[in-house]
């Protein structure tokens, strides 16, 4: 711990125990029973997603993006997004996004590096998504059905212009055109 990191004492919370509610390959659904160092206990659902691999598919440094558009039916809107999909047990996260970006948009990466990954709903769901940069592109064929309706490089500036006009909503999304904006400064 370093001196700017806070004790994490006085507000650590305890699982004493998760109930299995439901689960099948994609998702695991339980309650934990929490307590906080205060005493007060109460249940929690607790949603746990395997790892995803989102790439952010760049031609040079920040000046075009690959993004798919494609219909989300959980939230029923229609998003510009990268490509991604779920790490296979035992599959190198690189391998998963090169594979997503073939599936997906039809390209293939000539080189993809690891970058960052986050948690999108941290305070409920245990979902990390790896996001990765690709760069080099080889055309190896169509998108497979139902995996994207459209795909289409865009300008660096017009993806900014897209999420402030909800036109790309997914996070990963965000995440890759925020880094090929501060790619662009470099």
């Amino acid at each position: 711990m370093t001196d700017k990191t806070p004790s994490a004492v006085r507000t650590r919370g305890t699982i004493h125990g998760e109930r299995l509610v439901d689960a099948n390959p994609h998702i695991r659904l339980s309650v934990a029973s929490v307590e906080l160092p205060d005493g007060k206990q109460f249940e929690q659902y607790v949603f746990r997603m395997p790892r995803c691999a989102m790439t952010w598919f760049s031609t040079s440094p920040g000046e075009r993006l690959l993004l798919i558009w494609r219909h989300r039916f959980i939230v029923d809107r229609w998003d510009w997004e990268v490509p991604g999909g779920y790490v296979d047990p035992g599959e190198d996260g690189a391998t998963a996004a090169a594979r997503e970006v073939r599936k997906r948009p039809g390209g293939g990466p000539r080189s993809v590096e690891f970058l960052l990954t986050f948690q999108p709903a941290l305070w409920s769901a245990d979902a990390p998504q790896d996001v990765y940069v690709a760069r080099g592109a080889d055309r190896v064929g169509e998108p497979e059905t139902d995996e994207a309706e459209a795909v289409r490089w865009v300008p660096v500036e017009e993806a900014l212009e897209m999420t402030r006009t909800g036109e790309i909503h997914r996070a990963a999304t965000v995440i890759g055109v925020l880094h090929a904006v501060a790619d662009r400064m470099r």
